[in-house]
């Protein structure tokens, strides 16, 4: 394409997508007009989705294409800024729009580790991988491994290790598309799960990556303005002014002078929560000494014994339910879940030290929402229930705070190196730039990307407390029997999001008797603020948006390394491409159906199983790629041992430490959470790397002339080294 044919590509693009978002506005506008008429919420919820899908569709539809250069990289003619909206919708998965505000609201100062890392992770893309890979000019990421390398076993691994990350990655989303639609139709989860697995195969199946990148730029335009509006009503509703980044220090102090009454026992809200900590307390020690009284029973061989009582009280319960004269579904098909899972000794254990450690944590003080690395305040409780404790007894206490802030900061740090790598490592962020005509444009796109996922991540702080301020200002103190709307509305979506029970019997609602899930902030942001249910109704299809756009990018990349790095590079090289499109298509639709069935399993919060895949990304990829770009000894051995080495530590890490395969935290090292099992696989992989390169011979000199080729991207022209 000539640069005149580029200007004029670039000027269409322009002009449809401002129409497109004024097309939008207009609509959102219409439907707060039909509200106002009275048009039910409900059919707002399946107007905005069947809207927004059949959009998608109708991309997907336009894009269709049966070129391989345009299915695997949108004939690499996507301009900077187009494509930097598009990596910013492909970025802005469910966990960024759906859980980072709730991770921030529920942890405080601790969540600022994924803004950072995150952020931080595009300037290693710009820095060490973007402009290379771009100029080496071929579709996926096993391509420049085995190209780099040399042989199949790298691409291999490559493949495996892209869809292992891949695949944990698009189960996340279908999880956050299944919420949001359960939400705004109030259908069954299970079902939403499906239903929206359909918007997100109508874009990557029809038209690969070319339809992919032009719904992820319109996915992008419904995605902030969803996401800006409830923050800036939120913000001038308490400030009086309209940009929440600036404004809500202020907002940060009053929820601060909250917690503080909160705490404090002599307050009329103190006294209140004391008294739930203290049923807490007591609901921890007696799963204790149930845990204590298990662990004797298994050691003696009658543990069944106890099984069996548990298993029993839990039949009587579920006959209650039953028997009750409007039974909730629900909450039969949770007992019953209870009872499934209830399988011996160990699944009993495992449940009882969930339930005390939960309970151990709901005693336990609020958590200071601007303090940084915060103790478990044993200090203060110490000094209020025994003013005349001894030196010793403070030290202790002392201790015990600088234990649990210590591990804190390790834990920050961990994070923010895990996902700041492993966004320089996740395939489908890769394979964007792959898709721009040039290296500079490559390089222009890493600056536009990360210019529109910084508006999102700015403004997730600045939400967080200003929903937190909601809460305690309109919700705590209340009365239970004039609960806002939006608290059953959630409930009813899912008890884990939102849970509430009056535990002291006073009739009003406490902190300690309520559970937010940080999956639910943003989408009940507009609930929360009292705004009409279309806004609602537009936030849900903006957190669908941001999830169809990282899994439509997702399933695409697991698709594309099994037919073109699998079965095209390395079964069947003479395939045409009918062929390979065909087989592209297939493995995408069953890879889809898999991850949903996955995703209907409930196997983690949104935001760990994202974090999960920036560490599998980066002990898998990050070690080989730059060392294979700036080391030219890196060789064949070293890629295998590497890439095997990262994958398997972090694997292994993540099995025995995280409960939903069983492990427990007992199993962690050094106290750092599964989330952040990359720093221990990233390290394992450079080493891998180093010592297989340097107890082999050097790479061949075509190979390394290559690195050279590669490590010199012309910023005035592109090398064409295009895919057969």
């Amino acid at each position: 394409m000539s640069s005149l044919s580029q200007s004029q590509f670039y000027a269409q693009l322009k002009k449809y997508y401002t129409f497109y978002t004024g097309g939008f506005i207009l609509f959102v506008i219409a439907l707060a007009i039909l509200e106002y008429m009275g048009l039910p919420d409900k059919w707002i919820g399946y107007i905005f989705l069947g809207a927004t899908i059949a959009l998608y569709a109708g991309i997907g539809i336009m894009s269709k294409t049966a070129d391989v250069s345009e299915y695997y990289v949108a004939g690499r003619r996507v301009p900077a800024v187009f494509n930097g909206m598009a990596t910013g919708a492909d970025w802005m998965s469910a966990a960024s729009f759906i859980g980072m505000a709730g991770t921030l609201y529920l942890t405080g100062y601790d969540g600022l580790a994924f803004v950072m890392g995150w952020t931080g992770g595009y300037v290693l893309v710009a820095l060490f991988l973007a402009p290379y890979l771009r100029k080496f000019g071929q579709f996926t990421i096993p391509d420049f491994l085995g190209a780099r390398y040399g042989g199949n076993l790298p691409r291999t691994i490559g493949v495996i290790a892209a869809i292992i990350c891949s695949f944990v990655y698009v189960v996340a989303q279908i999880y956050g598309v299944g919420i949001i639609t359960a939400r705004l139709t109030g259908m069954e989860f299970q079902i939403g799960v499906f239903v929206g697995l359909a918007g997100i195969l109508v874009c990557s199946f029809l038209g690969g990556m070319r339809a992919v990148t032009w719904t992820q730029v319109a996915q992008y335009i419904i995605l902030i303005i969803a996401y800006m509006i409830p923050v800036v009503w939120l913000s001038v509703k308490h400030t009086g002014n309209p940009v929440p980044q600036i404004a809500y220090g202020q907002v940060l102090q009053q929820v601060t002078a909250k917690e503080n009454e909160l705490n404090d026992p002599t307050t009329v809200l103190g006294a209140a929560e004391a008294s739930v900590r203290a049923i807490h307390k007591e609901r921890q020690l007696a799963a204790e000494a149930q845990i204590k009284a298990l662990q004797d029973a298994m050691a003696s061989g009658a543990a069944d014994t106890i099984v069996g009582e548990a298993r029993a009280r839990l039949d009587a319960e579920l006959a209650d339910l039953n028997a009750a004269p409007a039974p909730d579904t629900k909450k039969i098909e949770a007992k019953q879940k209870e009872i499934a899972e209830l399988t011996g000794p160990d699944a009993l254990l495992a449940k009882l030290k969930k339930t005390a450690d939960g309970a151990k944590k709901a005693s336990g003080p609020v958590s200071a929402h601007a303090a940084a690395f915060s103790g478990k305040g044993a200090e203060k409780k110490l000094l209020k229930e025994n003013p005349n404790a001894t030196e010793a007894e403070i030290a202790a206490a002392k201790a015990e705070d600088q234990a649990e802030s210590n591990k804190k900061r390790l834990n920050f740090i961990a994070l923010v190196l895990c996902l700041m790598v492993g966004t320089a490592s996740l395939p489908h962020i890769l394979m964007r730039y792959y898709t721009t005509p040039s290296v500079r444009e490559a390089r222009k796109s890493v600056f536009w990307s990360l210019f529109f996922i910084f508006l999102l991540y700015f403004t997730a702080p600045a939400l967080a407390v200003l929903v937190k301020f909601e809460v305690y200002n309109n919700l705590i103190g209340s009365s239970f029997a004039s609960l806002p709307a939006w608290v059953a509305n959630w409930a009813a979506v899912d008890p884990t999001l939102m849970k509430l029970a009056d535990l002291n019997k006073d009739g009003l609602v406490q902190l300690a008797e309520l559970t937010i899930g940080g999956d639910l902030v943003v989408l009940a942001t507009p609930e929360i603020a009292g705004l009409p249910y279309v806004i609602s109704g537009m936030v849900a299809a903006g957190g669908l948006a941001a999830a169809l756009s990282t899994a439509d990018g997702l399933l695409l990349t697991i698709a594309n390394a099994l037919s073109h790095d699998v079965y095209y590079k390395m079964i069947d090289p003479q395939a045409s491409t009918i062929r390979r499109l065909a087989i592209s298509k297939g493995l995408l639709l069953v890879v889809a159906l898999v991850a949903a069935y996955t995703a209907s399993l409930k196997p983690g919060d949104i935001l760990f199983l994202v974090g999960a895949a920036f560490s599998l990304a980066a002990s898998a990829f990050f070690p080989a790629l730059v060392l294979g770009v700036f080391w030219k000894r890196a060789n064949y051995l070293g890629a295998v041992l590497g890439m095997v080495a990262g994958l398997a530590i972090c694997m292994y890490y993540m099995y025995t430490t995280y409960d939903f395969f069983g492990g427990v935290a007992a199993n962690e090292w050094f106290g750092i959470k599964p989330i952040a099992a990359g720093v221990f696989g990233m390290p394992a992989g450079f080493l891998g790397v180093i010592i297989g390169s340097l107890l082999s011979s050097a790479p061949a000199k075509d190979i390394q002339d290559l690195v050279d080729h590669v490590r010199y991207p012309s910023l005035d022209s592109d090398i064409k080294t295009e895919a057969a």
